[in-house]
């Protein structure tokens, strides 16, 4: 039989989207790839009675595991341990060992970042991290926050409780202390290999994505296929069982078979590709963009090893600045205007000459809400690719708003560079 885990990601700053839920993704991602599933990510708000309905919801779904995160600082609104302890039947009382032991944490950082906590709450804040539900697994802080593995009263039935804190980084560095403790290794004793793969096609519309998998789809016993359109990328995503192999080999194949101009990935991000083929070339790049408001830059660095590819960029938005910093001259402002082939040419060749590199990115579009014409409405988008063999312009009409434009700009230029570095050889 799977295992399954359910994750409740607590805290109303996650909730209203203040904060983006880093942790549920991540924590889906790592017990898969230790063969367990995960069905459910709840996010509830700081409220006690709302983290024990999603408790109870999760556990009734069957899980072996539930994980919390975050709800285990020192202030009012951080009751998360207090919720699960009482929610499997195990009142928490205070662990004199530990409170002395985030006391010391508590001190060094106090000293080290200079904070002028009175003492009073000082004190209270560190009592209330090392109070602990009666026979619960203490992990050990990463940040002042311990994490917990509360089993369910002996009286009682359901599955152990791992709390973990709400910050990604203490979250990740407890991750391997919390797989090892006793009552999550026995409440994962079964799980086996679930494999993951990814194919990437740019360009080709879900609809026509569907009827391939309906014509396979009696081919496919044991797949679970997921697919998402993101910025004009189609990913198919399959979670499988080692013995469905076969099925996902002919999936794959039939992917290939369909769609062999529009199938550029069989795992990695175009970022990722992008990296690869400016190493494997030996190239440098350089970007001049206004709209995209560094995003494009942003973008090519975020691959390891990006200094030795990626040279520099400039977000040139003023007209002077596409003068002063990159060379555009004004004859091509006042005659084309910045958005055009000519202005974003001019981007390109100027940035490639600015910093010498060998290839050079301009990228110039009206994201809107505002600022468009009849002739350049919202959404216009042009972009050049500058070498030593010439340069290269495309023009594009993107939909959506101002986010949604920029992003969908970013992404196109991307491959507009995957697609010239793979034709380059």
């Amino acid at each position: 039989m799977t295992v399954r885990a359910g994750i409740v990601v607590t805290g109303t700053e996650v909730l209203t989207g203040r904060v983006a839920d880093r942790n549920g993704p991540w924590l889906a991602e790592a017990l898969r790839s230790m063969g367990v599933d995960v069905g459910s990510v709840v996010v509830v708000g700081d409220r006690p009675d709302d983290l024990r309905a999603a408790l109870a919801f999760l556990a009734g779904s069957g899980v072996d595991l539930l994980i919390t995160t975050g709800g285990l600082g020192p202030t009012a609104d951080d009751l998360t341990a207090e919720v699960v302890g009482g929610f499997q039947g195990r009142p928490s009382q205070l662990d004199p060992a530990l409170e002395r032991r985030i006391a010391d944490v508590v001190e060094r950082l106090t000293a080290m970042r200079g904070w002028d906590t009175p003492p009073e709450a000082a004190a209270a804040g560190i009592a209330k991290q090392a109070m602990v539900p009666a026979g619960a697994t203490v992990l050990e802080p990463v940040g002042t926050a311990p994490g917990l593995v509360v089993p369910v009263a002996e009286s009682r039935s359901g599955p152990p409780v791992l709390v973990l804190p709400g910050p990604p980084v203490e979250l990740q560095g407890m991750w391997p202390a919390a797989v090892a403790a006793g009552p999550v290794r026995r409440a994962l004793a079964g799980a086996t290999e679930l494999r993951q793969s990814t194919l990437r096609l740019w360009g080709t519309p879900e609809s026509e994505l569907a009827a391939t998998l309906r014509r396979v789809e009696d081919q496919l016993t044991g797949l679970e296929v997921t697919t998402c359109l993101r910025d004009g990328e189609l990913e198919i995503v399959t979670r499988y069982a080692p013995e469905a192999e076969a099925a996902h080999g002919r999936l794959t194949a039939a992917v290939e078979d369909d769609y062999p101009d529009t199938l550029f990935s069989h795992g990695p991000t175009v970022d990722e590709l992008v990296a690869t083929l400016l190493d494997e070339r030996g190239w440098t790049v350089a970007v001049g963009e206004a709209d995209t408001g560094g995003l494009v830059t942003a973008r090519l660095t975020r691959a390891p090893g990006a200094s030795r590819r990626v040279l520099g960029g400039v977000v040139a938005y003023a007209n002077e600045a596409k003068e002063q910093l990159l060379g555009v001259p004004a004859t091509v402002l006042a005659e084309h205007g910045a958005v055009s082939a000519a202005g974003a040419t001019a981007l390109a060749e100027g940035a490639r000459r600015r910093f010498g590199a060998d290839l050079g990115i301009g990228v110039s579009g009206i994201a809107g809400p505002g600022g468009g014409t009849a002739a350049k409405p919202v959404g216009t988008l042009h972009l050049a690719l500058a070498t030593p063999a010439g340069t290269t312009t495309a023009a594009h009409r993107l939909r959506g708003g101002r986010d949604a434009v920029r992003e969908r700009a970013t992404t196109l230029v991307l491959h507009e560079l995957r697609q010239l570095l793979s034709a380059a050889g």
